[in-house]
């Protein structure tokens, strides 16, 4: 693996639960992010996945430096990204930048697209003379496959699908080398989704970016990444590139997220599995692994040693990429008659 533009060790984030009006103490924390590791090389697309509140946005939070980190340290290009203060911080965000999920409240209503794209001119007004901002505006509305011409138009006047091409624009005019997708297609419909996806690659390509893409979705993250990171109540429990994570999946949690997308060899079916209880709450996770409430195959290991994320070989369960579970082993998948 070539040497990672963004490398991050132990990522700690764990937000404080109080009681009282007058004397607020804490009673507890909510572990959203508790413990993660994980490398993004140049040009690579490395896609995080996992259910709604396993703490995928706030992993983007803190590498973005909007929510400082309880505890870790994150490395962007060799520099300490977490020790950057005033101009240090500032010239970074020229580096990495990020785009929303929402495109319907992540732009100003009350500002025109020509604002919203050329806003990251001001704040960084060596990146391009003040006369010459109009003209780089409708260059990076052409390359998101929009109209120049409709640079004093309004938010509310383009659709969800163009909407979030404008916020694709604006991460692009700092020409960053990293962009942070936080979910970008998830609100947007299935034939939309599939036109932003498509421009994502045709811009990673063309500009050299490395995408953090968190998703939710796995057929949206095996169109687009190289490798895929899967989350679990704030950790990290299986990684690999996108053909292993796919083809042979070895948490319970990946295979049970895998089992209902569709096989694309027709004489191939994958057994559906059926997760029972809710996840548990990130203010109490379950002692030793956080997934063994749900897993069909807890024992009373998995109460008392939280596995370590890695290979397991000579147990009989062996893995060819790392993942934490004490009984981690392939899918079988069944060809139908």
């Amino acid at each position: 693996m070539r040497e990672p533009v963004l490398s991050v060790r132990d990522l700690v984030k764990h937000f404080p639960v109080t009681r009282g009006v007058l004397f607020r103490r804490t009673i507890g924390h909510v572990r959203a992010v508790d413990g993660v590791s994980l490398d993004l090389a140049p040009g690579e697309t490395l896609g995080v996945v996992g259910e709604s509140g396993c703490g995928k946005s706030t992993l983007a939070q803190v590498l973005m430096r909007l929510i400082p980190p309880t505890s870790g340290t994150a490395q962007f290009e060799g520099e300490d990204l977490f020790a950057k203060r005033g101009a240090a911080l500032k010239a970074w965000r020229r580096d990495m930048q990020i785009v929303l999920q929402d495109p319907y409240t992540s732009l100003n209503p009350r500002r025109t697209v020509g604002d919203i794209v050329g806003e990251p001119f001001d704040i960084h007004p060596e990146v391009a003379p003040k006369g010459d901002r109009r003209r780089r505006v409708q260059e990076l509305l052409e390359v998101v496959g929009l109209n120049p011409e409709h640079i004093r138009r309004y938010p509310h006047q383009f659709s969800g699908g163009q909407r979030q091409r404008i916020g694709i624009a604006r991460a692009l005019a700092l020409r960053p080398k990293v962009i942070v997708c936080d979910e970008p297609v998830s609100a947007l419909d299935v034939s939309i989704q599939a036109q932003v996806l498509n421009l994502l690659s045709d811009l990673q390509r063309e500009f050299g970016l490395a995408y953090l893409f968190i998703a939710h979705d796995l057929g949206v993250v095996r169109h687009l990444c190289d490798r895929v990171a899967v989350m679990y109540l704030g950790s990290i429990v299986e990684t690999g590139t996108a053909e292993e994570i796919y083809a042979r999946a070895s948490h319970p949690y990946t295979q049970a997220l895998l089992s209902s997308v569709p096989v694309p060899d027709p004489t191939v079916r994958r057994a559906r599995i059926r997760l029972e209880g809710d996840v548990p709450s990130p203010a109490d996770p379950p002692s030793g692994c956080r997934f063994r409430t749900r897993c069909p195959k807890a024992q009373e290991v998995c109460a008392e040693q939280p596995p370590a994320l890695g290979l397991r070989p000579g147990t009989g369960h062996a893995t060819d990429h790392p993942t934490a579970c004490h009984f981690a082993e392939p899918p079988r998948l069944v060809r139908a008659e």
